[in-house]
């Protein structure tokens, strides 16, 4: 049972709070793609930096709209690094998490976190405010049928 849900003038605020807990997990979702990887990827068709030891060439930058449009590894982030594999000397690209992205969606979660916090800390401040009228209202009403 809610806490709440049967005492009179309180609302059930459930709803409320899983609307809210989706909201925010869809906000999240939306902008952190997650990305998943096939472990159990055959050596033949594996990209070489998953079987060997390899050198980053290019740092991670954002993908052009044409790499976009031709690179499936730019599909997950749209980040992408340049690397060469160690034994078989071929350059590939390899989708990769940018440091900017990764501060934009700290920033993003954080502000998510204290709206939430204040919307919560609004909602207690004026259940308190209602709570303190009826105990007044309770203790006028004791003392006018003395």
């Amino acid at each position: 049972m809610l806490a709440g849900a049967g005492r009179l003038g309180l609302p059930r605020g459930g709803h409320l709070c899983w609307l809210l807990c989706a909201f925010t997990l869809k906000l999240c979702e939306a902008e952190a793609p997650v990305r998943e990887e096939k472990l159990s990827v055959s050596t033949s068709t594996a990209p070489c930096w998953l079987v060997e030891e390899f050198v980053v060439t290019e740092e991670c930058t954002p993908c052009s709209n044409f790499q976009i449009k031709t690179t499936p590894e730019c599909g997950s982030t749209g980040y992408v690094e340049k690397i060469t594999c160690s034994s078989s000397k071929r350059n590939e690209f390899r989708s990769c998490r940018s440091a900017l992205m990764e501060r934009r969606l700290f920033w993003k979660f954080e502000g998510t976190v204290v709206g939430v916090a204040l919307l919560f800390a609004c909602l207690v401040i004026l259940r308190q405010r209602q709570l303190d009228r009826k105990a007044l209202e309770k203790v006028r009403k004791q003392i006018e049928s003395i």
